[in-house]
This record gives C-alpha cells, sequence and structure tokens, in this order.
C-alpha cells in the first residue's frame, strides 16, 4: 500500500524515534508499505517517520543507481532495510554532494558528509549486521539516519543556503504546493 509522505513542518520528522521489537507483527507490512512508497515516489531511501511512524526504521535502494553515468565503472548499490541502527564510526575526508528529500520536495542542497560509516542494524528478518559502507552508499544510510535522530538534511546547510530556501520551506510547511504523492501537513 503506498503510505502518505510527511512533509516538512510536520512534527514526526523532528522527533526521535523509537527501537523496534522483534515481535511486532505489523512490522513485515509495514516495511512492505514502504518499499512500495519509496518507489512510487523514485526516492532511493525512505525512513519510518517520513510516513508517519516514529520507530527506528529505514529502507534504502542505492541499486537504482548503478545505471547511472558517472558511477557506472565503480558503483555497486546496496537494498538494505536498516532497524534499529546503531552508527558505530564514521571516517574519511568530508565530501559534499546535493542531496534531496521526499519530504522536503523540490529543495536540494550540498550536504557535506564522511565517505564511510560503520553501523550495526537488524535486518527485516532480524538477524544482526556489523556493516561498513562507503561513498553514495554510505551518504545515502546517514541520510536516512538523521531522520530517525530528528534531523532533516536542510539542517547541514549553510546558513546563506537557508536564508535563501526560507520562503520555499515555509510554502512546503504550509502546505502550499502541489506535490507528486500524497503528503502529509503538519499544523498550520
Amino acid at each position: 500500500m503506498k503510505l502518505s509522505v510527511y512533509a516538512y513542518g510536520h512534527p514526526i520528522l523532528r522527533k526521535k524515534c523509537e527501537e523496534v521489537t522483534k515481535d511486532n507483527p505489523e512490522l513485515a507490512s509495514f516495511i512492505a508499505d514502504m518499499w512500495e512508497t519509496m518507489y512510487h515516489t523514485y526516492g532511493i531511501g525512505l525512513a519510518a517517520p517520513q510516513v508517519g511512524k516514529a520507530i527506528r526504521v529505514f529502507v534504502v535502494d542505492t541499486e537504482q543507481l548503478n545505471d547511472d553515468e558517472d558511477e557506472k565503472d565503480n558503483f555497486i548499490g546496496i537494498k538494505r532495510v536498516l532497524i534499529n541502527p546503531v552508527k558505530v564510526q564514521e571516517a574519511g575526508t568530508p565530501w559534499a554532494y546535493e542531496e534531496g528529500c521526499l519530504s522536503i520536495p523540490e529543495i536540494r542542497g550540498k550536504v557535506t558528509r564522511q565517505p564511510q560509516l560503520r553501523i550495526q542494524f537488524y535486518d527485516e528478518n532480524f538477524n544482526f549486521h556489523d556493516e561498513v559502507f562507503d561513498g553514495m552508499n554510505a551518504r545515502v544510510i546517514q541520510h536516512e539516519y538523521d531522520h530517525i535522530e530528528g534531523i532533516l538534511f536542510t539542517d547541514h546547510l549553510t546558513a546563506l543556503k537557508k536564508q535563501l530556501l526560507k520562503k520555499k520551506m515555509e510554502k512546503i510547511r504550509k502546505g502550499d504546493i502541489s506535490p507528486k504523492y500524497k503528503m502529509v501537513f503538519g499544523p498550520k
């Protein structure tokens, strides 16, 4: 089922999310709905708070980038469900890349992140993983991880860029936009 995406300004996007228990009977169907919603909105990652649940779950599919001409020769994408993730370490020389977000449509900005991430998490079968990701895979995971911590990519932008985007962001917060997918807006 396609879920509505919660827009910038909705309070759930600023909540630090709670851990998920293994015995949650609705988790499998919720994750399936997250995948469907992510693909419907042409995303490469989606976190639970973006679809109205303040739980520590997100999905990532960078395999979709394997056909990108700029990355084709040396990029191997991933497709993962991350449940109750914990960042262990970030490393490397920070690099800037223009990011966007399904909760903040038509807004993009350069975000500086470290290129390597070690993270511990459970998959959809509650198998434990301790993995290292780098490059674009690390970036997408860091972006989604921020969501479950109540952080948006716009929080990482320079003060000048934030000022330049202020009016557009306010239009999103007020619901004064026409997104290409269903969205839920916060209080006006």
